[in-house]
């Protein structure tokens, strides 16, 4: 049944020629319509069928012998069945295990066949490190567990999580790097370092943050957490969060890691402290950034970088606080450091709400000098704000100018041009 609003209506038994009817509140014995819903409302096609295949879906369960759906059945598309969820998942599973690749069974008896009856770990690692197929690595791995008088060690285990996480068989991976945790005597810190950056890549913190606790509580010194240890889990936790919220939720946890770093007596190097400054600006605590900008070359024996200040800068920004962005800005220029992109835009569109129309436009040109990209979103700021504060005549010229450099595209000039002459208009 199709809900309507009430309105005054006419009733009518049901014609012969149903198709010229408009749009209907059907029951079982009596069509009732309304008059705004007439066919002069139904001009267009779409209207039409949908009104087609609204009708022929009631007639087909009521009054299914009736000629007139024999009469629309030919014109009404099909609609697809629905497929239950569970379905769906038994559907993408096999499809999932029949794309997984095939073992190539030539190239792997080749490779056992250049294996010295009494290979050595060398000769192993050797063979692995030359086979471009990670199948063949992990069938070689295998069978070479089940010869007699041979144990895999570091160089084996190491090379073939190598060529399992660069090939994102994560869960081949994860098989062996059990087998490395149940023997304790032949783990090594770049070996977990291997472990713990390619469960980041496929985005298994909680198990990479497993093997760091592992490595915490090994007795083994050469086995201890070190500072690329922390600055791989620094940078899978910052990476692709976009909301403030989970990225303050992620900085309690980079904290923690960090006290802990320090406590163990690992010196954050320059990538750790611009791994800090940017989690608190990702996060919105831009203070606390300045707090880790101002240790550096005081407490910690490393000099920022232009990374650092680009973080400094764009969260400045974005907290509207511009003349703390400016101070930032003249330090990069003293120490010839180039800003990125982000930093051009976001102190341009800055200084544009601010009402400093000449520095935004000063840093709009140097941008385009320097080749970075000037985002859409900083043109439109800028030619907003001057149309804004009446200041029409330059604001057309600016974008004249553009446009003759080849510095906007056709498509971009076109939407400037438009958004331009609306905001002059009111």
């Amino acid at each position: 049944m199709f809900l309507i609003p009430r309105r005054p209506i006419e009733r009518f038994q049901l014609p012969d020629r149903i198709f010229t009817c408009g749009s209907l509140y059907l029951n079982r014995s009596r069509f009732h319509i309304f008059p705004q819903f007439t066919p002069e409302g139904l001009s267009n096609s779409s209207s039409i069928s949908t009104f087609a295949a609204a009708l022929i879906g009631f007639l087909s369960r009521s009054h299914g012998n009736a000629p007139c759906c024999r009469q629309f059945s030919a014109s009404v598309p099909s609609t697809r069945r629905y497929i239950p969820r569970t379905v769906r998942k038994r559907i993408n599973k096999r499809a999932r295990e029949a794309a997984k690749p095939v073992l190539n069974e030539e190239l792997f008896h080749r490779a056992v066949s250049q294996l010295p009856p009494r290979f050595t770990h060398e000769e192993l690692h050797n063979a692995i490190v030359l086979q471009d197929d990670p199948l063949v690595c992990m069938e070689l791995f295998n069978w070479a567990s089940q010869q007699h008088r041979f144990k895999h060690n570091v160089l084996t285990f190491h090379i073939t999580i190598q060529k399992l996480g660069a090939a994102k068989m994560y869960e081949e991976m994860d098989v062996i790097v059990n087998q490395v945790l149940a023997i304790p005597s032949i783990a090594t810190e770049p070996l977990f370092n291997t472990m713990i950056y390619y469960f980041t890549q496929a985005r298994k913190l909680v198990r990479a943050v497993h093997i760091y606790k592992v490595m915490s509580g090994s007795m083994k010194l050469d086995c201890r957490p070190s500072i690329r240890t922390y600055n791989i889990l620094f940078s899978a936790l910052l990476s692709r969060r976009q909301n403030p919220y989970i990225n303050q939720m992620y900085m309690e946890t980079i904290r923690c890691l960090y006290k802990q770093m320090v406590d163990d007596g690992v010196e954050p190097d320059l990538f750790t402290l611009n791994c800090m400054i940017k989690g608190y600006v990702m996060s919105l605590h831009v203070n606390d950034a300045l707090r880790i900008f101002h240790q550096m070359g005081v407490v910690y024996n490393c000099q920022p970088n232009a990374y650092s200040f680009d973080y400094l800068i764009h969260g400045l920004c974005a907290q509207g606080r511009t003349k703390n962005a400016r101070e930032f800005y003249g330090m990069m220029k003293e120490k010839a450091l180039l800003p990125s992109s982000k930093t051009y835009n976001s102190l341009a569109s800055s200084f544009a709400i601010e009402g400093e129309i000449d520095e935004a436009v000063e840093c709009l040109w140097e941008m385009i000098e320097t080749r970075r990209m000037v985002d859409f979103i900083t043109y439109r700021t800028i030619l907003n704000e001057m149309s804004r504060r009446r200041m029409d005549g330059s604001a057309m010229r600016l974008l004249m100018e553009l446009k003759e450099k080849k510095v906007v595209d056709r498509y971009a000039y076109s939407k400037l041009l438009s958004e331009l002459q609306c905001s002059s208009w009111k």
